[in-house]
């Protein structure tokens, strides 16, 4: 498959210190890294769709959040896809890997100069 792309897009990146008082009232948050596709067009034309791949994910630790969402444009060459679900698993993850690399790079380097310490490697 190839893929056009276009710069990944930080629409949002949050680190925010845990809240004990905050978390009793309003609940304990939980970890979700969610991977969505929006069609933007087809171009029957030149044989190709443009859709976006946006991450939101939301990733707790003891201490602290990151939450926020990821975006970037994508032309999929020679291909017209009618709705995302037509893509395989690979695809998928062909697709998304930009964005999902974006958010571990962030993470990584907001928490070293955070805490000083080497930063924290999300895994998925």
């Amino acid at each position: 498959m190839q893929i056009n792309r276009k710069q990944e897009i930080v629409n949002q990146y949050h680190f925010d210190a845990r809240n004990e008082e905050w978390e009793k009232k309003n609940g304990v948050p939980k970890t979700k890294v969610e991977v969505n596709f929006h069609l933007v067009k087809q171009d029957y034309e030149a044989g190709a769709t443009h859709l976006m791949a946006v991450v939101r994910f939301m990733v707790v630790f003891k201490d602290f959040v990151v939450s926020g969402g990821i975006s970037q444009e994508n032309e999929i060459v020679g291909r017209l896809v009618e709705q995302p679900s037509e893509f395989s698993q690979e695809e998928i993850q062909e697709i998304s890997a930009p964005v999902l690399d974006m958010l571990r790079r962030l993470t990584y380097e907001v928490t070293e100069i955070a805490f000083d310490a080497p930063g924290i490697k999300l895994e998925f």
